[in-house]
């Protein structure tokens, strides 16, 4: 059995979520929601060898512990976001600060702490041009703490999976 430990999603030095095991049925549903979020808890149960009830409660823990989320993944311009790009920032001192202010703004869809150029990668969504120049003057260069950034604008969203199973 592997134990996972959860964080909560804004990182840095909050508290851990309780341990979660992933034995292989626990895997097998994670992958099996990979594929498909909305396959049904019945379904899940056949295929597993528990009960729906089982399942169910297996799913909860996964969540409660953010071992998961289950969410609807949208391509930004089918849905009105004409701008996505990725911010690499530099920064002096501690990055935590940093990170957990990224971590809060609704734009910021994606927030890690790196090693290499940047100290901090943040993947923004905005409506367009004016927003993502209003959002990266106004609210990420303005960061205490923030020395340099360096915006890389998507022109095409090629790939984008989130069904890399288990491990």
């Amino acid at each position: 059995m592997t134990t996972i430990r959860g964080v909560a999603a804004s990182g840095g030095n909050h508290p851990r979520k309780p341990a979660v095991n992933l034995d292989a049925v626990s895997k097998t549903i994670i992958e099996l929601l990979q594929h498909d979020g909305r396959k049904s808890y019945a379904s899940i149960a056949q295929q597993v060898g528990l009960s729906e009830a089982a399942v169910r409660q297996r799913v909860q823990r996964l969540l409660d512990a953010d071992v998961m989320q289950i969410v609807a993944v949208t391509d930004p311009l089918q849905v009105g976001f004409q701008r996505q790009a990725m911010v690499g920032l530099r920064v002096s001192g501690d990055i935590t600060p940093v990170t957990d202010a990224l971590s809060a703004i609704d734009e910021v869809g994606y927030v890690v702490t790196t090693a290499g150029s940047f100290d901090v990668l943040a993947e923004v969504v905005c409506e367009d041009d004016n927003h993502l120049l209003e959002l990266l003057t106004t609210r990420i260069r303005a960061l205490p703490g923030v020395t340099a950034t360096e915006t890389f604008v998507y022109l095409k969203l090629n790939k984008q999976l989130y069904n890399w199973g288990t491990r």
